[in-house]
């Protein structure tokens, strides 16, 4: 009997590369029954509001959401779609794995990354991310305010929660090290009580190693010696910025896939944005939002399907000869629409099969 999962198609490109991603899972008979809940620009131009009532609540009665990128304005309109669902479902942890692709071309230019696998864990409930932010003096218009403030707020229920997430995580999956990434030199207060929880929760966990990284130094180890390091867990803005790093450091936004995991739901995503400048030119890849598909195959426990869609995907890229833009310039060849490269997909998933 098939399962029921939320599909937010989001915006953008949204649509067309969640699209995609629906088109190789429904071509791997995955055994899902897709409920379709628009949300962000087309709920806006629908209902008047870009996260009804009703969505939200039509969302929660799936513990499982594949989710399209959604926009979220610079400067003004309306909050962060993402963060409100996150905060919403209670999905604590973003896990976003940053693993070397088995492509044999991808890194000759920096072979330093052929051998990086690391998992990136990140508050995702509150710290600079909290919405809690004023101008001074209070204002409707930022043209008004003399500044303005954004709370950090960081507490020892969720720093405690997540930590020990990653932690569980490292023990299940045989990781060996956790590193705790903060900024406790300058932010005393907030940076210094994620460290000493991080600390305090190691201390039962003496089967993994423990060690700790300022946010910045942390971001210039992940460029010179990444394969030191394995899961890390940080704060909401500091693992934001991180994990589009580590994404580049295997390949870009474009094959990047993360995961928001809670208690009682699970939210998947891609790592990149709703790029709207490309919308309706069908070539950003849509790799990222496929292979996001596949953590959440795992999680449902349809492994043998996951990992037929990664050998399609893999076997395509490896082939390197039908590639979107964001790829072919590295392989230096001419590129093709990302409905290509999904049918090349496509192809080599039902030989397999």
């Amino acid at each position: 009997m098939a399962e029921k999962v939320t599909l937010i198609p989001g915006d953008g490109i949204g649509p067309e590369v969640t699209g995609l991603a629906r088109e190789v899972l429904d071509a791997a008979d995955v055994g899902i029954d897709w409920k379709v809940i628009e949300l962000g620009e087309p709920a806006v131009e629908k209902y008047g509001e870009p996260l009804p009532g009703w969505a939200l609540d039509e969302i929660k009665k799936t513990p499982v959401v594949l989710k399209g990128p959604l926009t979220t304005p610079i400067g003004g309109g309306y909050r962060s779609l993402n963060v409100t669902l996150r905060i919403a479902l209670d999905t604590y942890a973003v896990v976003r794995p940053a693993k070397a692709l088995p492509v044999s071309w991808l890194y000759q230019d920096v072979p330093r990354y052929q051998n990086v696998d690391i998992v990136m864990v990140r508050e995702a409930t509150e710290g600079l991310y909290s919405g809690v932010e004023h101008f001074i003096p209070q204002s409707a218009t930022k043209e008004a305010a003399i500044a303005a403030e954004t709370i950090n707020l960081i507490t020892r229920r969720n720093s405690e929660r997540v930590v020990k997430f990653a932690f569980e995580y490292a023990r299940k999956f045989g990781r060996k090290k956790v590193t705790a990434v903060h900024k406790a030199n300058i932010m005393k207060t907030t940076g210094g009580l994620f460290q000493q929880i991080a600390q305090e929760v190691a201390k039962g966990y003496q089967d993994i190693q423990f060690e700790e990284r300022i946010v910045d130094n942390m971001a210039m180890q992940l460029v010179l010696k990444p394969q030191e390091y394995d899961v890390i867990v940080t704060t909401n803005l500091m693992g934001d910025i991180l994990s589009d790093l580590a994404s580049g450091l295997i390949g870009g936004l474009g094959v990047a896939p993360s995961s928001n995991i809670g208690d009682r739901y699970a939210l998947f995503e891609a790592v990149h944005g709703s790029a709207p400048k490309y919308k309706g030119q069908w070539k950003v890849n849509p790799t990222a939002i496929m292979l996001t598909a596949t953590l959440m195959l795992r999680y449902m426990g349809k492994t043998d399907k996951a990992e037929l869609i990664e050998q399609a995907i893999f076997k395509t890229l490896n082939d390197g000869k039908k590639l979107t833009y964001d790829m072919a310039r590295i392989r230096r060849i001419e590129p093709v629409t990302n409905k290509e490269y999904t049918q090349e997909i496509i192809k080599n998933l039902r030989q397999s099969m």
